[in-house]
């Protein structure tokens, strides 16, 4: 019986119930054959559950959220962090920005310079301030994947002066506490590179030197190997080490890991296509993490996908908020997949051991929190429904089951379960996801689900989940044809401008006291030397805005050189790559320098040339440099007056705007314009 209704068997539909109101929900309190399961903790429980989080970072990939007018940021913000709203995030990962490239942007260090310190700078201080705000309880953790070039003394690495590293991220933490009142509570140690374990003895001894006894620390965010044997041979360093994170583990650890009995987290995973199947990937991984591999934390790269789409990785986020212009956002699956687990646990519940394999595909885990309650997460994504980007998925077969799960020791009391079910339907290509059900009734303590491909339930007694909504967003919009930016603004609210995503250096409002006329505010270029880097940065500055797919469009800005003898600017069109690419780059660069000449080139290295000749311009005077690309020919204008027509440009035929220096060098950037055809 299901709440007092027969069940039955209706040839080729599979099970239904004869009630119309439960045709279809393929629940039943008992049906007739299937596999049985045992969730029990007689024997004992399981791990002690971490959460689920999201990671802003690695790099810029919330760029474009903090541009979001009210209510549509604050929306977005409550579908990411909202205790039983949406996806009721749990852990919050950020990048502990080093200056320099790491993935779809470079995010700005608190310390530029060795005597520079500045906690504002950015956006991650704002998203843990509004997380945290939404959900008291929830987890911090700081990452750095660059660091600022004065960290290494001169070379490309942060472990030559493992003190000067170790204080350096002892300050943000510090930082994020004075200033912020954000409680870190793990660090990590540099992000999917070499880890030096005298290094990580000092971070541990140089937290707690600094009063942060409390801060623990993740290593190494690569792989399983070698950290879990350095930290099985090395006591010390195994006292240091409280977390073992591995990135994109396919649900699998390895045997040293779990002889080191410290945590075991999937500290970045998914990186997915926010599609149905991205869905499918992070419901496998949410469950099987822990049923393969023993790990009670997995958090996404990326929180959510708030950077030009055609960086790397497009929409490889949570949720999708890429159009700041319009207000547009799309709350996709993996939101409501990643609350079939948290609107229903919390950090600090066990999972049972009783957790596995379904017979015909498909996992299931449950989790209590000692206080009677019990949370049971079943998924049965096929293959092909839920491969991630990486590793490779290796072939497996799911088809519809039935599944009984008998519940057992402390457990066999609970008469009620609440019923939440996604169908991701791909057939019908109509999903339904995170519906309630009506509650299930148990009889002595059993229950048996009819399971169809690509689903996911919870089973859970906490009765408070909710799938939150608000009005749709506006429609989704190109980038305006029309852009200005004249940065006169006295008290930002964050230290970039709006929709610039700058992919090597750094661009910051800057207050210019020494100007007395009309360059007071402006955008500044700050860096002025090369970071150690993650990727490989370009050796040239850049900032792009705009669409990808402007064709025929000018840029105008003034611009101001501060490097007397090598400085060099650049307005830009159509410019080609970002990300892990910007080295490589190609577009229409419009260089003027302070030697007095200028240069027209079809790569952002300078080193293909369409024209060049004399300029006139030198450092500290504003100039005014306009850039018109239509079909296959480019003009320049320098202050109004036109410096160079007629180069040819065969390639790229569409892409981004920029601005940016030829070195990592002082300039300053002002009145910045695009019209668009």
């Amino acid at each position: 019986m299901f709440g007092g209704v027969r069940c039955s068997r209706m040839a080729g539909m599979g099970f239904v119930s004869l009630a119309v109101s439960i045709v279809g929900l393929g629940l039943c309190s008992s049906l007739g054959s299937g596999q049985n399961y045992f969730l029990d903790d007689t024997a004992g429980l399981g791990r002690v559950f971490d959460g689920i989080g999201g990671l802003s970072g690695g790099g810029a990939t919330s760029r474009l959220l903090v541009s979001y007018a009210e209510p549509h940021r604050s929306r977005i913000l409550d579908f990411l962090f909202k205790p039983n709203f949406g996806a009721s995030l749990q852990i919050l990962k950020v990048e502990i920005g080093g200056d320099a490239q790491t993935t779809d942007g470079t995010e700005a260090s608190h310390m530029h310079y060795e005597n520079d310190e500045n906690y504002f700078r950015g956006y991650e201080w704002w998203l843990m301030k509004e997380a945290k705000k939404r959900n008291p309880n929830i987890t911090l953790i700081g990452l750095p994947w660059a660091f600022p070039g004065w960290v290494g003394r001169g070379k490309n690495w942060p472990y030559d002066f493992p003190d000067i590293t170790a204080a350096y991220v002892v300050n943000w933490i510090l930082g994020a506490k004075q200033y912020h009142d954000l409680d870190i509570q793990y660090i990590g140690i540099w992000n999917e590179r070499i880890f030096d374990i005298k290094y990580i003895k000092l971070l541990r001894y140089t937290l707690d030197k600094s009063g942060l006894e409390g801060v623990r620390i993740i290593a190494s965010d690569n792989l399983w190997e070698p950290i879990t044997l350095f930290v099985l041979l090395d006591p010390e360093l195994s006292r240091a080490v409280n977390v073992i994170g591995a990135h994109y583990p396919g649900t699998h650890t390895v045997t040293e890991a779990l002889k080191t009995g410290k945590k075991l987290w999937s500290s970045e995973d998914y990186s997915t296509f926010n599609s149905d199947t991205g869905g499918g990937c992070w419901a496998r991984i949410l469950n099987q993490n822990y049923v393969n591999g023993f790990m009670t934390a997995t958090i996404s790269w990326n929180l959510v996908a708030s950077y030009y789409e055609d960086l790397p990785f497009g929409r490889d986020g949570l949720m999708t908020a890429e159009e700041p212009w319009s207000g547009n956002y799309v709350v996709e699956s993996p939101i409501w997949i990643t609350a079939h687990t948290t609107q229903f646990t919390q950090p600090g519940w066990t999972y049972l051991q009783t957790v596995g394999h379904l017979t015909q595909g498909g996992s299931y885990v449950a989790l209590t929190d000692g206080k009677g309650n019990l949370t049971v997460v079943i998924e049965t994504m096929t293959h092909d429904h839920s491969a991630c980007i990486r590793p490779p998925l290796p072939p497996f077969n799911l088809t519809s089951q039935n599944a009984t799960f008998q519940l057992k020791g402390s457990f066999v009391s609970i008469k009620e379960l609440q019923v939440w079910r996604s169908q991701f339907n791909f057939k019908t290509k109509k999903p339904s996801f995170f519906e309630k059900l009506p509650p299930l009734k148990l009889v002595d303590g059993s229950f048996t689900l009819h399971l169809d491909e690509d689903e996911v339930y919870t089973l859970t007694t906490i009765t408070t989940g909710q799938k939150g909504s608000y009005p749709d967003p506006p429609p989704s919009a190109r980038f305006p044809k029309v852009y200005k930016d004249n940065f006169d603004v006295r008290t930002p609210p964050f230290s970039e401008a709006p929709l610039f995503a700058d992919q090597t250096g750094v661009f910051e409002y800057y207050n210019n006291l020494t100007d007395p006329g009309p360059h007071v505010f402006t955008l500044r270029q700050v860096l002025t030397e090369r970071p150690i880097t993650w990727v490989a940065d370009a050796d040239q500055t850049i900032s792009v805005i705009g669409d990808y797919q402007w064709q025929n469009l000018t840029v105008t800005c003034d611009i101001y050189m501060e490097n007397v003898k090598s400085g060099g600017v650049f307005i830009a069109a159509r410019v080609d790559k970002g990300g892990q690419s910007i080295r490589t780059a190609n577009g229409v660069f419009f260089w003027v320098f302070a030697d007095g000449k200028y240069k027209v080139s079809n790569d952002l290295a300078g080193q293909t040339v369409l024209a060049e000749g004399l300029s006139g311009t030198k450092a500290y005077d504003w100039n005014t440099l306009s850039l018109t690309v239509k079909g296959q020919y480019a003009s320049g204008q320098l202050n109004g007056y036109t410096l160079w027509k007629s180069a040819v440009v065969l390639n790229p035929k569409t892409g981004w705007a920029a601005i940016g220096t030829q070195s990592f060098e002082l300039a300053q950037f002002d009145n910045f314009s695009v019209l668009s055809e």
